[in-house]
C-alpha cells in the first residue's frame, strides 16, 4: 500500500488487510483524481480490534467525514466502524477466493436496522464507485469540489462513444 496520510484528509479508506488493497486502491484513485484528500489504514476488525474501536472513536475529531471501508470474508470491518461512529460508512466487498465476495457482499449489507451502511458492488467496481460516493457527499457542502464531480461525469458521458470504432 504506497498511499500516506494526506494533509486535511476528509476521507479514511480503511481495509482488513494488505490483501485487500488490490481493490481498494480504486476508491483511493478516484479521490485522488477529484482532488479529494484521504488516508488510507488497515484496520482489523479480527485480528486488531483495539486498533478498530480507537479508530472508528476518534474518526470525527481527526477530520474525516466519510468512512470506506473494504471487507473480505465475514466483512465485519463497515458495520463495527459504524457502530461506534456518526460519520457515512461506505462499505466494500473485497472478493474472496471461496464465495466470490458473496459472503462479503452479505456481511455488509445485512446490518441490523439503526447500523446503516452504505454498500457498494464486490470489488473493484464497488471500490471505484466508493470514492465517487464519498466525493459527492463532501461535494453537497464543497462547491469547488462540485464543479470537480461535475466535470468527472461528463468526462464519463464523453468518453462513451456513439458507435463502435
Amino acid at each position: 500500500m504506497s498511499e500516506s496520510a494526506q494533509v486535511g484528509a476528509q476521507v479514511a479508506i480503511i481495509m482488513g488487510s494488505q490483501s485487500d488493497w488490490e481493490t481498494m486502491k480504486n476508491a483511493a484513485a478516484v479521490l485522488e483524481k477529484l482532488g479529494v484528500a484521504h488516508e488510507c489504514r488497515i484496520v482489523s476488525a479480527h485480528r486488531t480490534p483495539d486498533r478498530l474501536v480507537d479508530f472508528a472513536k476518534t474518526a470525527h475529531t481527526a477530520g474525516f467525514k466519510v468512512v470506506i471501508a473494504g471487507a473480505g470474508g465475514a466483512a465485519h470491518l463497515p458495520g463495527m466502524v459504524a457502530s461506534m461512529t456518526h460519520l457515512p460508512v461506505l462499505g466494500v466487498p473485497v472478493e474472496s477466493k471461496a464465495l466470490k465476495g458473496m459472503d462479503s457482499l452479505l456481511s455488509i449489507v445485512q446490518m441490523p436496522g439503526g447500523i446503516p451502511v452504505g454498500t457498494l458492488a464486490i470489488g473493484a467496481p464497488g471500490a471505484t464507485n466508493a470514492g465517487i460516493l464519498a466525493a459527492s457527499i463532501l461535494a453537497t457542502t464543497d462547491t469547488a469540489l462540485a464543479q470537480r464531480l461535475i466535470a468527472f461525469r461528463q468526462a464519463q458521458t464523453d468518453a462513451v462513444a456513439e458507435r463502435p470504432q
